[in-house]
């Protein structure tokens, strides 16, 4: 039996609550009721740093120089670790658009890399980006790759493993409606991404299971023309069907001040998850070039301005921000409240993908734990009860009796 752990002197991030000098208690991987005697307990004092439920972040490609399609444990395990160093306890690895078999490669890859993941974000399962989207709506997607649904290709990939919690794909293609009655039987979160669907598709679309919507304002529809008349698009569905979430990628660059401010204001918290859409180049300074997607078959980009871009520099690729980045967008760019905008990383995406043993700070749940100083920036990250990151230089006065 493990000790318990106590966080003393914290700031709690509870719900809309900040509990002043609050005190947490963990003991084997879960959150305890802190007990009213000390003795034999590991201690950790906070000083005054603000405490909240880990980042869980449901759209990243990889980081710190690895893709999740380069099909290796190391690629898996690396960027783990990277986004754990800036809060992320909790991540679905993402894949772009491939061949079937790179996406079988990185599921044993996958499989291979949670046995040995001891030191990053936990992974609960994976996400499929592609390869069902408009080409219209490509984006940085690779076009040689898109396709319609037919299920004698994503029924075997649906059957290679018991971890794809989530497939994105545009819901107007032929064949996307018999595909998202095939995601909803098996439990796979269904995403509208990449698509050119009229608001009239969305609403029938919802009705096979497509619930959420990726990377709200990327790579979608919105109103349009034909023959004179206007149309609603993705984009509109989001804000009128409550039924729908939605995430947003709140590096400061893919959505503007106002746009993220609307999706704040009239979607809710309650609605929005926050993600980064990393790829291999998070962590890396601007003027790096990097891979976006496989080594083999993925295509260049260029990191400037804090995203990455395509080489024409005519569409982004993906970001290079990490959780706390989009924390801080949201709070001192979109001025969100900072209970909100934490709500956005935890209970939200915990929510949106059913994974009710995190978010919030419950007796029971993960004992996955972010600790911020007061810039918002991560001194301390834990997962599953293990301190997987902590900054040295920022948390020099605190007791480290790590377990």
């Amino acid at each position: 039996m493990a000790a318990t752990t106590i966080i003393k002197n914290a700031r709690i991030i509870r719900g809309d609550q900040i509990e002043e000098h609050a005190s947490l208690a963990f003991e084997n991987r879960y959150l305890v009721p802190v007990p009213e005697h000390t003795e034999g307990c590991d201690i950790i004092d906070a000083h005054n740093q603000y405490v909240c439920a880990g980042f869980i972040d449901l759209h990243t490609h990889g980081g710190g120089g690895y893709d999740f399609l380069d099909g290796t444990k190391e690629a898996f395990l690396g960027a783990a670790a990277l986004h754990a160093k800036y809060g992320t306890t909790t991540l679905l690895p993402t894949a772009t658009s491939g061949t079937y078999e790179e996406t079988v490669a990185m599921f044993e890859a996958y499989e291979d890399a949670c046995r040995h993941n001891t030191a990053g974000a936990d992974m609960p399962g994976i996400h499929l980006e592609g390869p069902y989207f408009a080409p219209s709506q490509a984006g940085a997607q690779d076009p040689r790759y898109l396709k319609t649904p037919n299920p004698n290709e994503y029924l075997p990939i649906m059957n290679a493993t018991d971890k794809l919690l989530r497939w994105s794909a545009a819901c107007e293609l032929d064949g996307a409606y018999p595909f998202a009655d095939a995601c909803r039987e098996r439990g796979i979160l269904c995403a509208i991404g990449h698509s050119d669907a009229s608001f009239e598709c969305v609403l029938e679309a919802m009705s096979h299971g497509f619930s959420h919507i990726t990377h709200l304002y990327s790579c979608m529809s919105t109103v349009h023309r034909i023959q004179a008349y206007r149309h609603a698009g993705v984009v509109e569905s989001a804000y009128l069907c409550d039924d729908l979430t939605v995430e947003i990628i709140a590096d400061g660059v893919h959505l503007p001040k106002p746009l993220l401010q609307m999706v704040y204001r009239f979607i809710g918290p309650n609605r929005t998850a926050l993600v980064t859409d990393s790829m291999r180049g998070a962590g890396l300074a601007d003027g790096q070039e990097s891979i976006l997607g496989s080594l083999t078959n993925g295509q260049r980009v260029i990191i400037e301005d804090g995203v990455a871009k395509m080489p024409d520099r005519k569409a982004f690729a993906g970001s290079v921000a990490t959780t706390d980045r989009l924390l801080r967008t949201m709070v001192e760019i979109a001025e969100v409240p900072l209970c909100d905008a934490i709500k956005m990383l935890t209970e939200t995406p915990a929510r949106i993908q059913k994974l009710y043993d995190r978010g919030t700070l419950e007796t029971g749940k993960r004992a996955d734990l972010v600790f911020l100083d007061d810039t918002l920036h991560v001194t301390r990250t834990i997962v599953g009860g293990s301190t997987v990151f902590s900054s040295e230089e920022k948390i020099s006065g605190m007791e480290r009796k790590i377990f």
